[in-house]
């Protein structure tokens, strides 16, 4: 307790989420994998340090449980790295308790942004990955115009319809978007799902921030449909937990990234 506006305990050495963190070059790591999936010579880049020292704090913060990484599915001899924003989000709450008590993070709620904005998922069939995303998108905040596609375009996976089905949302007969008929249209944020259409992804009008989330395809295993639902439950799963974030961030953003611009205009 506190006597006479001292206090009356002595703190224990930071916690391990403070003492990773503060690392100049981990923060950075952090900051970036916050905004996109990437590989670790994009991280190089990007933070300008040897590829080495990069792959050596990716590995602390992996071992941390706050990084977490897969094999890209276009060339198996690369990896993308992503953020565990709730494991980081966990941390950061346990941080702030063990410095006070009165330090409990609130989550800020996720309603999207104030203003109009468009929003385009991308793999490659449009058969699973981007619709799904799209349509919990849709569900969690009807104000943003939401839309996705794929680069070969082929009919919805029946465990899409039936995933989204346990969400309260039907889908059944929805037709398939190629993503050439959406080349030409402005968004506020471009992100693909599928590695493989990361390689291909269109410049698209206007200041689209392109963000990458690499997800595996859930019907990549084979087998029966009840084979793979549990994957596509994991993919549902997956993506509300990223959509959630999104939506944070998507309240945070500046008003001028969506000002002068009209919803639906190409």
């Amino acid at each position: 307790m506190y006597l006479a506006g001292v206090a009356s305990w002595a703190l224990p050495v930071p916690p391990s989420f403070v003492r990773l963190a503060g690392h100049p070059v981990r923060w950075q790591l952090m900051g970036e994998l916050a905004y996109s999936d990437r590989r670790v010579r994009e991280l190089a880049r990007l933070l300008g340090q040897p590829q080495n020292l990069v792959s050596y704090h990716l590995g602390r913060l992996r071992t941390a449980g706050l990084v977490g990484a897969r094999r890209s599915t276009f060339d198996a001899r690369d990896a993308y790295y992503h953020l565990d924003l709730a494991s980081c989000a966990g941390a950061l709450t346990a941080a702030g308790l063990a410095l006070h008590p009165g330090l409990r993070l609130a989550a800020a709620p996720a309603a999207g942004p104030a203003r109009s904005c468009r929003v385009l998922f991308l793999c490659t069939g449009n058969s699973a990955r981007s619709p799904v995303a799209e349509a919990l998108l849709r569900q969690r905040a009807p104000r943003i115009e939401v839309a996705s596609a794929g680069s070969r375009a082929k009919p919805l996976h029946p465990n899409a319809v039936r995933v989204l089905r346990d969400h309260g949302i039907d889908v059944a007969g929805r037709p398939p978007q190629q993503l050439s008929d959406l080349a030409d249209q402005r968004f506020d944020y471009v992100i693909t799902l599928c590695d493989r259409v990361r390689e291909v992804c269109p410049e698209f009008p206007g200041p689209a921030e392109q963000v990458h989330w690499s997800i595996p395809d859930p019907a990549a295993a084979g087998g029966t449909d009840d084979d793979t639902y549990p994957a596509f439950q994991g993919l549902a799963a997956e993506l509300q937990t990223r959509i959630g974030f999104l939506l944070g961030a998507l309240a945070a953003a500046p008003a001028a990234r969506t000002a002068g611009r009209s919803a639906g205009s190409p």
